[in-house]
C-alpha cells in the first residue's frame, strides 16, 4: 500500500514505475481505461477485468495486444506492455488453440479455410503455438498436407483458387510454429517431405505455396541431418533451377537458399559433385543473367544467399589448399614439368633429349632457378606447405595454359634480367596464392550478417583462377614499379605483398561488375596512386613526437574529445535501423532506436520494413530514461549472445553485438548493421553514462583530427626549429615606472 506524503495532494507526485495506464476493449462493449499493477499477478487483473464486464470463467480468458501483432500478454512479456497501450481481453491461448485443432478439421471448406487463416495468423505468437503444439497441432497439420492433394481432387478441379489458399495457409501456419524451435524437426516422414517436394514443381504458378515449400526445405535441410538425406534424395538441382529463371526476386531467393543449404550440409566427398552438377545446370550463368543482370536493385537478402553461394564455391579450395605436393608423385611433378616446357621449350634445343642425364639435369635445373622456385633441384618441395599447398600449382598451371602469353613473358622477362631486380615467379605465385586465400577466407564459414557478395565472380566458371591471373600479372608490374630485389626476397616480399593487397583490397571495395572491369580498377591504382593514396590519407607523414608537440596535443585532446562525443551524441539523435535476427533470416523485422534531443530518452519500437527517409517521433511507442540504465555490455557478455544456436556461436554477429542493462533485469539487445554503426552506439552510450570512449574508430578519429589541429597551428611555424625546452622566463625588471596607467 502507498503512503501518503505530508501534504501530498499540494505535491505533484510522479506516476508509480510499477503502474501502467491503458485502455482494454472486448467486443461489443464500451472500451475500459484502467491501470494495470505489474506487481499484481496477471490473473487477479484479468479476473478484475471480466468482473468489470460480469464475465463468468475468468481463467478462460487472456489479455492480448490490440494490434497488429495480437500477441497475448504473458507473465513473461508483461513488462513490454507501454503507457496508452490498447489490450484486448479473449479467450485463453489453451481454449483457442482448442477451438482452432477442431475448426481446421471441420467438414465445411468455408469453415476450414477461415479456420487455417486464423492458425497462420496466431501461430506467430509463441504462447498460442506452444498450446496448439501441446495437443498435436503439427502431426495434424503434416496428416492434411500428406493426404490433401488426394483426398481434394475433385476440389481441386472445381474451387482450385480455394484448394491454393487453404494449403498457403496450412504451409503458412507450420512454417510459423516451427520456427519457435519447439519442436525437433527431426521428426517428419518421408511421406511429408515428398509432398512438400512435390509442391516445388506442382505450384510452379502459385508464389505463395512455392515460397512455404521452399522455406520448409531449407529448415529441413539445415536443421537435420537425416532430414537433408531424404530432401536431397526428393529434390533435384534441376527442379530448383526454372525458378531462378522467374521474375519474382523472393523466390528466387528461397530457390538460392535451398541450394546453399543443401550445398552448406552435403558431406566433403559429395559436395564437389554438386559443384559439378551445379556447373553442369549452369547455375552461374542462370544467377548472373536472372538475377545479378536483372533490371531491378538486389534486396539485402538476396546479397546475402549470393554471398553464400559464393563462400561456399571458394570453401570448394580448401582441400587442394591444404594438400601437400607428394614429391615421389609422378602426375604431380608432370605438372612442374610442364610449367618448364610451356616456358622454354621454344628456345631449347629439339634433340636435347639425347643429352646426357647430368646434362638435362643442370639444364632442368637452370630452367627451374628462372621459373623463380626455391629449391631448383627438386621444385616440388617449395609445395608442401600448407595453405597454399597444391593450390598455388594450380594456378600456376591454368595461367600457364590459359594465358600463355602472359606467363612467358613474365618468366623470360625476369629470367632474362641481371640486375638482381627480377621477381621470382614460383616464389610470388606461391605467395600470392596464400594472400587471395586470405582476402576471400577461403575454408571459414559464411557469415550471418554478410551481404558481401562480388559480382565479377559469378561472370566466369574459373573465377578463382582468372582472378588469380589477373593478379600475379600485377604483382609483376608492382614489383618492378617498387624497383624491388629478389635477393632478400623475404624482405622485398613483404613490401610488395602489402602494396599488392592494398590494391586488390581497394579494386574489391568498388565492387567491379566483370573481370575486365576489375582488371581496369588495378591500372589506375599503380604503386605511385597507392602511395599518393597513403599520403592523404595518413594526413601526417612527420614525427610529432618531440615534447612541445606532445604538450599542445595533450592540452589540445580534451576538447577533440569533446567533439568527438558531440558527434556521437547527434548520432544517436539521428537514431538507426537494426534488425531483430532470428534462426530465418527472410522473416526480418526491424526496430529503431534514436535518443531524444535533451539526451534524457531513448526512444524505440518496431518497424514493418527498413525505413527510407526519417522515422516519425509518434511510431516509436517505446522509451528507456537514460537515468536507468545500470550499463552497457558487448559481445558474449550480451544476455542475446548467451542463447543456444548456430547464429550465435558467429564470430561476425558477436563483434556486433550490444545491449543495455537497466532496472533489475531490464536488457535491450543491439546486433549493430556494420561495425561502424556499433562503434558509434557503444561510444555514444559510454558517453552517455559518463565513460571513456574506447571504440577502434574513436582512437581513429582523435588520431585524425588532432593531426590536423597541431597541421593547422603549425603552420606559421614553418622551417623553424622548436626547441625542445621552453626558453627561459626573463628577471622581474627592477621597477614598473614604464606601465601606462590608463585611468
Amino acid at each position: 500500500p502507498a503512503v501518503l506524503a505530508p501534504n501530498s495532494s499540494s505535491v505533484a507526485m510522479p506516476p508509480p514505475a510499477d503502474i501502467v495506464k491503458v485502455a482494454i476493449e472486448w467486443p461489443g462493449a464500451f472500451p475500459k481505461l484502467m491501470e494495470i499493477d505489474q506487481k499484481k499477478p496477471l490473473s487477479s487483473i484479468i479476473k478484475e477485468v471480466c468482473d468489470g464486464w460480469s464475465l463468468a470463467n475468468h481463467d478462460q480468458f487472456a489479455l492480448q495486444h490490440a494490434d497488429s501483432s495480437n500477441f497475448y500478454i504473458t507473465e513473461k512479456n508483461r513488462n513490454e506492455i507501454k503507457n496508452g497501450a490498447i489490450l484486448r481481453l479473449t479467450t485463453s491461448p489453451a481454449q483457442n488453440a482448442q477451438q482452432l485443432h477442431e475448426r481446421i478439421q471441420s467438414s465445411s471448406m468455408d469453415a476450414k479455410l477461415e479456420a487455417l487463416k486464423d492458425l497462420a495468423n496466431y501461430s506467430r505468437d509463441v504462447t498460442f503455438a506452444q498450446e496448439f503444439i501441446n495437443l498435436d497441432g503439427i502431426s495434424l497439420l503434416t496428416q492434411m498436407v500428406e493426404s490433401g492433394t488426394e483426398r481434394y481432387q475433385k476440389l481441386q478441379k472445381i474451387m482450385k483458387p480455394c484448394f491454393g489458399d487453404m494449403l498457403s495457409f496450412t504451409l503458412t501456419a507450420f512454417v510459423e510454429l516451427m520456427d519457435h524451435g519447439i519442436v525437433s524437426w527431426d521428426t517428419f516422414s518421408v511421406a511429408f517431405i515428398k509432398k512438400i517436394a512435390s509442391y516445388v514443381n506442382k505450384f510452379a504458378s502459385d508464389i505463395s505455396i512455392l515460397q512455404r515449400s521452399l522455406a520448409i526445405l531449407e529448415s529441413m535441410v539445415l536443421n537435420s541431418h537425416d532430414l537433408y538425406q531424404k530432401v536431397a534424395q526428393e529434390i533435384t538441382i534441376g527442379q530448383l533451377i526454372p525458378h531462378l529463371q522467374g521474375t519474382d526476386q523472393e523466390i528466387q531467393t528461397y530457390t538460392i537458399a535451398v541450394i546453399n543449404a543443401l550445398f552448406l550440409k552435403a558431406p566433403d566427398d559429395k559436395r564437389q559433385e554438386m559443384a559439378n552438377i551445379l556447373a553442369q545446370k549452369q547455375l552461374r550463368s542462370i544467377i548472373l543473367t536472372h538475377v545479378i543482370r536483372a533490371q531491378r536493385a538486389i534486396n539485402n537478402e538476396m546479397a546475402h544467399q549470393l554471398y553464400v553461394l559464393q563462400v561456399l564455391t571458394f570453401n570448394l579450395l580448401e582441400d587442394r589448399m591444404m594438400t601437400k605436393m607428394d614429391p615421389q608423385d609422378q602426375a604431380q611433378r608432370d605438372i612442374i614439368f610442364e610449367l618448364r616446357r610451356i616456358a622454354f621449350d621454344a628456345e631449347s634445343e629439339p634433340n636435347n633429349s639425347s643429352g646426357s642425364i647430368e646434362k638435362r639435369k643442370s639444364m632442368y635445373t637452370r630452367d627451374y632457378k628462372k621459373l623463380g622456385f626455391i629449391n631448383h633441384v627438386n621444385p616440388a618441395m617449395d609445395f608442401t606447405q600448407t595453405p597454399p599447398g597444391m593450390l598455388a600449382l594450380d594456378n600456376m598451371l591454368y595461367f600457364a595454359k590459359h594465358h600463355q602469353d602472359a606467363y612467358i613473358r613474365i618468366v623470360l622477362e625476369n629470367s632474362s634480367r641481371e640486375d638482381k631486380h627480377e621477381c621470382p615467379f614460383g616464389r610470388s605465385s606461391i605467395e600470392l596464392t596464400k594472400m587471395l586465400c586470405e582476402i576471400l577466407k577461403v575454408g571459414e564459414l559464411p557469415s550471418e550478417t554478410c551481404n558481401d557478395f562480388h559480382p565479377m565472380f559469378f561472370t566466369h566458371d574459373r573465377s578463382f583462377e582468372e582472378f588469380f591471373c589477373i593478379c600475379i600479372q600485377l604483382l609483376n608490374k608492382t614489383w618492378k614499379e617498387m624497383r624491388a630485389t629478389s635477393e632478400d626476397f623475404n624482405k622485398a616480399r613483404g613490401r610488395v605483398m602489402q602494396v599488392v593487397k592494398e590494391q586488390i583490397m581497394r579494386a574489391l571495395t568498388t565492387k567491379p561488375s566483370s573481370l575486365d572491369q576489375f582488371k581496369s580498377k588495378l591500372q589506375n591504382l599503380s604503386y605511385t596512386e597507392i602511395l599518393k593514396i597513403r599520403q592523404s590519407e595518413r594526413m601526417n607523414q612527420e614525427d610529432f613526437q618531440s615534447r612541445p608537440i606532445l604538450e599542445l596535443k595533450e592540452k589540445i585532446q580534451p576538447e577533440i574529445l569533446e567533439l568527438i562525443k558531440q558527434q556521437r551524441l547527434n548520432r544517436l539523435v539521428e537514431g538507426t535501423c537494426f534488425r531483430k535476427l532470428n534462426s530465418r533470416r527472410r522473416q526480418d523485422k526491424f526496430w529503431y532506436c534514436r535518443l531524444s534531443p535533451n539526451h534524457k530518452v531513448l526512444h524505440y519500437g518496431d518497424l514493418e520494413e527498413s525505413p527510407q527517409g526519417e522515422v516519425p517521433h509518434d511510431s516509436l511507442q517505446d522509451k528507456l530514461p537514460v537515468a536507468d540504465i545500470k550499463a552497457v555490455v558487448t559481445g558474449k557478455d550480451c544476455p542475446h549472445m548467451k542463447e543456444k544456436g548456430a547464429l550465435k556461436q558467429n564470430k561476425e554477429v558477436l563483434e556486433l553485438a550490444f545491449s543495455i542493462l537497466y532496472d533489475s533485469s531490464g536488457q535491450l539487445n543491439f546486433i549493430a548493421p556494420d561495425k561502424h554503426e556499433y562503434c558509434v552506439w557503444t561510444d555514444g552510450l559510454n558517453a552517455l553514462l559518463g565513460k571513456d570512449m574506447l571504440s577502434d574508430l574513436t582512437r581513429n578519429d582523435l588520431d585524425t583530427l588532432l593531426s590536423m589541429e597541431i597541421k593547422l597551428r603549425l603552420l606559421d611555424l614553418e622551417n623553424i626549429q622548436i626547441p625542445d625546452a621552453p626558453p627561459p622566463i626573463p628577471k622581474e625588471p627592477s621597477n614598473y615606472d614604464f606601465v601606462y596607467d590608463c585611468n
